[in-house]
């Protein structure tokens, strides 16, 4: 099976910059998007063969997040509680036969870190989403999680320490969560592999440079770990200031 995550910056401008060419070229049997900053009706995607999930934000142009999937999933929950991360479509949890899928956008804690308190709050409530959800079958967890884990996962980690995403209290959030019997799919393949990034800034020459972080992932459970297959990030991928990221399981 190939799972492919992507933050499209914005979809329909993502849909003009080539993503239904890299759709159709990656064929994968679930393909998750995050920030796709659209409403209802605001574009109609032809994929054939593909059942598509939205969960759209409230606020126009914001947030929003999308599965496509060929296989039918057996049930679709949209968000994980009652708090204002609801109204921003950030969570959709799909379930099949073997294994549950949660695609997610985490917020960012901002420049200044306004909204870290509210990010940490989130962490919790997902932490503890995928563990009952691991209770019950295995979980892949995808998206833009808005960490830089470990110094690896970025370019300049010494002038970025305690900048959003790249603070004690984020990264400790992920190191929790990998703690709980969770795998972070890429360093499983490439535990020292530096350089390996899926977003960078818009600034002149940055992605050439490849001055960039590692946000985006594939985090498994455990009991998944032997069925694990191969992890790519799609760096070459334009479109969007992240590139998409691939996942194959057996």
């Amino acid at each position: 099976m190939k799972l492919v995550s992507w933050n499209v910056n914005g979809l329909r401008a993502c849909v003009k910059k080539g993503f239904l060419d890299y759709f159709q070229e990656v064929n994968a049997d679930i393909f998750c998007v995050q920030e796709t900053k659209l409403q209802e009706g605001q574009i109609n995607l032809e994929l054939d063969g593909y059942h598509q999930y939205w969960n759209y934000a409230i606020k126009k142009g914001y947030s929003g997040t999308a599965v496509f999937t060929k296989n039918k999933p057996l049930s679709v929950r949209y968000g994980v509680g009652t708090d204002e991360s609801e109204d921003e479509g950030r969570i959709l949890t799909l379930e099949f036969d073997d294994f549950f899928l949660v695609n997610v956008y985490t917020p960012n804690s901002q420049r200044d870190l306004a909204r870290i308190n509210f990010r940490l709050e989130w962490e919790d409530r997902i932490l503890q989403h995928i563990k009952e959800l691991d209770q019950l079958k295995p979980v892949v967890l995808c998206g833009d999680l808005n960490v830089a884990h470990q110094e690896i996962d970025l370019r300049n980690p010494k002038s970025n320490l305690g900048n959003s995403g790249f603070t004690e209290e984020e990264r400790g959030k992920m190191t929790s969560l990998l703690a709980e019997g969770f795998i972070d799919s890429y360093r499983h393949f490439h535990p020292d592999q530096e350089g390996a990034y899926t977003w960078w800034s818009y600034m002149a020459k940055v992605r050439e440079r490849n001055i960039g972080w590692r946000i985006d992932y594939f985090i498994v459970s455990e009991k998944l770990r032997e069925r694990l297959k191969n992890v790519d990030i799609h760096c070459n991928v334009m479109g969007s200031d992240h590139c998409p990221i691939l996942l194959e399981i057996n």
